[in-house]
This record gives C-alpha cells, structure tokens and sequence, in this order.
C-alpha cells in the first residue's frame, strides 16, 4: 500500500469494506455539525450581548432621569428592560431549549451515524485528506505527533 493511503493511526483508519461515499456522508455529517457548534457558540455570544445591554439599560435610566428626560427613562425602563427576547424567553431559556433540543438531537444522530458505519472513528475523511496532502517524509508534515 503506497503511503499516502496507509492511515495517519489507528484511531482514523477506514474500517473494512466502508466505501468512500459513506466515508464522505460522515465526513459532511461532521463538517455540518462542527457548523452547528459554531451556532451554538453564537447564541452564547448573543445571550452575553443581550443580557449585558440590558444591564447597561439600568445607567441610561438613571441617566435620562439626573438629566429631567422622566418619560423616555420610564419608556426604556417599561419597555426594554428586563424585556423577553421572544415570547415568554430571556436569551438563557433560548439556548437551553436549543442545547436540550436540537444541539443534542444533532450530536446524537451524528454519534450515531459514526458507531454504526465506522465503528465510532471520528473524521476519516479528513484524516485520508492529511494523508494524499501532505508532503510524505518532509519536517511538519508528520502523520501523528
């Protein structure tokens, strides 16, 4: 076997007899997960931006009110702060639907997907792309650490 389709290790090597379009199925399956981590990691990011604005809201309403503007700090006051972000939710009840839903159907299914048709290993195609990409033998371009 030339080397370049020997396996990096032990733990990305083909499983016998997976064929390369379910290797390249799991491959996407994992490339949109790794995408819905970086979604999940945005409403964390959207949770902390929200809920720091609205606690900044506190200071604008002290600060219309010490300069007379009684009606727009009542305003900002009543209707933002504190105000839900969707009907009945704060940015934490958004993400804990999201994490318990759909964030942990998505990684289950994926789990799922690798247990059944790869024995469990993780990133197979990317692991055949190191191989036929990097420069065999060359400093750097090492198969494992």
């Amino acid at each position: 076997m030339a080397e370049e389709q020997r396996p990096v290790d032990e733990a990305h090597s083909r499983p016998a007899g997976l064929d390369d379009t379910t290797v390249e199925a799991l491959g996407e399956l994992s490339k949109a997960l790794e995408t819905i981590h970086r979604v999940r990691g945005h409403l964390y990011s959207a949770h902390q931006l929200v809920g720091g604005a609205d606690l900044t809201l506190d200071r604008v309403v002290k600060l219309l009110r010490e300069a007379g503007h009684d009606e727009i700090a009542d305003r900002v006051e009543y209707d933002l702060l504190g105000r839900n972000v969707l009907p009945g939710r704060w940015t934490f009840q958004v993400v804990e639907e999201f994490d318990d839903g759909y964030y942990a159907t998505f990684q289950e299914v994926e789990r799922e997907a690798r247990e059944r048709l790869a024995g469990g290993r993780r990133h197979l195609h990317e692991a055949e792309m190191k191989q036929r990409r990097r420069t065999h033998g060359r400093p750097g371009h090492e198969a494992t650490p």
